[in-house]
């Protein structure tokens, strides 16, 4: 099970390499420094050479010389790059930062001295001295060479100062091929088996690798090899992780632990290079424990028809070479998790890879009930708490949603400013999460109120009336953040795990007993039964195309699951015609369950419209108040009389409208 935080030991392991976050911190801040610099550096050189051009003008040869013999010309210098530099009279009056300078090119095997006796009898000012500039050469190498690799050299000094920070080796630049696996060292995993509930099984199938890491001459002496790999498998949130983590503690081994979508990367061939380093590492360690989460990040089926991407094949090719070619003797051991084992690609199942596949499953009742005592075991509990009946109304949660019952119900106990957590708590925490807080903020009108007592009656109703149904637990009509105008809560008076087609059938009543309420009272339509719809049509069609409960089909299976460990989603295996026919004898078991169901309120109209009116006055009602009114109608059908306060009352004398 997945443990809460602040029940988890405290990790007391010294700093490992890539752990400082202060000196990551610097590394970063030198990045954007050296970063800002270069940018700025350019960004003056630009802007300096910009602002330089801007003074300059050209015009033709042709021009100089007529504003030459026009007098406009004040000085003119000579350029070595066969240029004239021309300053009129005007601009030198100007400041020299305004001057406005303008050139012209020279004509070809010109000869100066005509020029500069002109230049000499109108009095304008020339220099004829030409300095020689640099090379062409030397100009490129230091304006575009030299800055180059000056940026060069100081980013490949920062990134091996950043490297050496982070611990890294030779990871190719910016640590890109650098395994990033997190090393927990001997107990700083911090989790043991004690810390997992609810999955013996589990526990016991990985207690045998954990006596292999301790004692490996043992079964050496007798010839025999331990699975190299063993992969968990089970729906999010069952402890999947907890589980390996445990593993590591209570082998007190070094713990590899890392991401399948860490080996995936854009460049191809790092995912491949990560899986090396990641092997080389834990044999030089070893025994070691290598855990893959989510290994269907890279081990899903190769499959060309659909395209491919080389970098996650090259990556699950490497895996399979490494898994295959280290020594299991040396005590290295693979475990992996995922809750997809159907797209994994098979030959990384087979014998002599992954050996053993560990299911995590949900936990049945007394698992439940175990992980709720490690989830509280650091939580104040009040005298009137039975984490048996949570554990019983928690029917299919997982261990990650039991920690958040806990966590949920300790919030609620600290707002409601008490000191410990008691059974209220932790029932109103479990509504919260199936059915989020009440919307305090949301105002029904008194027809749409009506509507919804009506309508949550008509499901309690027609469960209490009939056999093979969970008891109603709570009814009520306060509008919650999950949706829902109102709800009714069932909890099952002991776990099952087979379900008869009577039970299946009642249970679609139940589901439709909303709408026939609305159209029994108010001969209406509306849309507050839609998730009664969706859930009813689902399980109709799972009745008819998995579970062969339809007439017409038999024991044909039309469909299959899909992904059991996820979303349970399924996949018709039929022809479309037997789809089609198999969609028509789905809507046939659906109309004759909601005819029953309204005929059932039909029948019980008087009964419907007490207890209706009696959760509009209440808004929510307890399961036993429920039955009191049931209890009640069935005495006056026994005695042939009417309803009497007595006759009404329950156990402690109390009438419902008492209470």
């Amino acid at each position: 099970m997945n443990q809460d935080p602040k029940n988890q030991k405290p990790n007391n392991r010294p700093p490992q390499k890539g752990d400082n976050s202060d000196n990551n911190r610097s590394a970063r801040t030198i990045a954007i420094l050296v970063i800002c610099a270069l940018v700025a550096t350019l960004l003056i050189n630009t802007l300096y050479s910009t602002i330089s051009n801007s003074r300059f003008s050209q015009i033709s040869y042709s021009e100089f010389l007529t504003m030459l013999e026009n007098g406009e010309i004040d000085s003119v210098e000579f350029s070595s790059n066969d240029r004239i530099l021309i300053l009129t009279k005007e601009q030198a009056l100007q400041p020299a930062s305004q001057q406005s300078i303008y050139y012209t090119g020279m004509i070809p095997n010109l000869d100066l001295a005509p020029l500069t006796e002109r230049m000499t009898q109108l009095g304008v000012d020339y220099d004829t001295e030409i300095v020689e500039e640099a090379s062409p050469i030397v100009t490129f190498i230091v304006s575009w060479i030299l800055p180059v690799a000056l940026m060069y050299g100081l980013f490949s000094l920062l990134m091996r100062s950043m490297t050496k920070r982070m611990g890294g080796g030779m990871g190719g630049l910016g640590g890109i091929g650098e395994n990033k696996a997190k090393v927990y060292m001997e107990k700083s995993t911090g989790v043991t088996f004690a810390d997992v509930a609810g999955q013996d099984e589990a526990k016991e199938s990985l207690v045998e690798i954990i006596d292999f890491l301790h004692n490996p001459q043992k079964y050496a002496a007798i010839g025999a090899k331990l699975p190299k790999g063993a992969l968990l498998v089970g729906s999010p949130g069952t402890g999947k992780t907890l589980l390996a983590k445990a593993v590591a503690g209570e082998a007190n081994v070094p713990f590899f632990s890392i991401s399948g979508s860490d080996f995936v990367e854009m460049f191809v061939g790092v995912g491949a290079s990560r899986v090396r380093t990641l092997f080389q590492e834990a044999n030089k360690v070893a025994p070691a424990i290598i855990f893959i989460d989510e290994i269907d990040a890279i081990g899903r089926t190769r499959d060309s028809k659909f395209g491919g991407n080389d970098e996650r094949e090259q990556t699950l090719n490497q895996l399979l070479a490494e898994i295959d070619g280290f020594d299991s003797s040396k005590g290295v051991v693979i475990l992996a998790a995922t809750n997809r084992p159907e797209i994994l690609d098979k030959a990384l199942l087979r014998a002599g890879r992954f050996d053993r596949r560990i299911i995590v499953d949900r936990p049945n009742l007394a698992g439940r009930y175990q992980t709720l005592r490690v989830h509280t075991k650091n939580i104040k509990l009040a005298e009137d708490v039975d984490l048996h009946k949570i554990a019983q109304a928690t029917a299919g949660a997982v261990g990650a949603d039991l920690a958040n019952l806990v966590n949920e119900a300790a919030l609620r106990a600290v707002r409601m400013g008490r000191k410990a957590v008691n059974q209220q708590d932790l029932l109103t925490s479990f509504e919260v999460v199936i059915a989020g807080t009440e919307k305090k903020g949301t105002v029904l009108t008194d027809m749409e109120k009506r509507i919804v007592s009506y309508h949550e009656v008509g499901h309690a109703l027609v469960a209490a009336l009939q056999k093979h149904t969970q008891p109603v637990s709570k009814i009520t009509i306060v509008p919650h953040t999950s949706g829902a105008l109102g709800y009714t809560m069932q909890m099952p008076e002991e776990e099952k795990f087979l379900n008869s087609k009577e039970e299946l059938l009642v249970e679609l009543q139940t589901l439709l007993g909303g709408r026939a309420a609305e159209q029994t009272v108010f001969g209406i339509q509306t849309t507050g039964a839609s998730n009664d719809i969706e859930r009813a049509t689902e399980l109709a069609r799972k009745m008819v195309t998995q579970y062969g409960m339809s007439e017409k089909f038999g024991l044909m299976a039309l469909s299959s699951v899909s992904n059991p460990y996820l979303d349970g989603s399924t996949m018709m295996n039929c022809a479309d015609s037997t789809a089609s026919a198999a969609d028509e004898e789905i809507q046939k078991l659906l109309s004759g369950c909601y005819e029953t169901a309204k005929k059932l309120l039909q029948e019980n109209r008087e009964l419907l419209d007490e207890i209706a009116l009696y959760l509009l006055q209440k808004e929510t009602i307890t399961g036993d108040e429920l039955m009191t009114y049931v209890n009640a109608s069935k005495q006056r059908l026994t005695d042939g009389e009417p309803a009497s306060a007595d006759a009404s009352a329950d156990a402690s004398g109390e009438t419902p409208a008492q209470q």
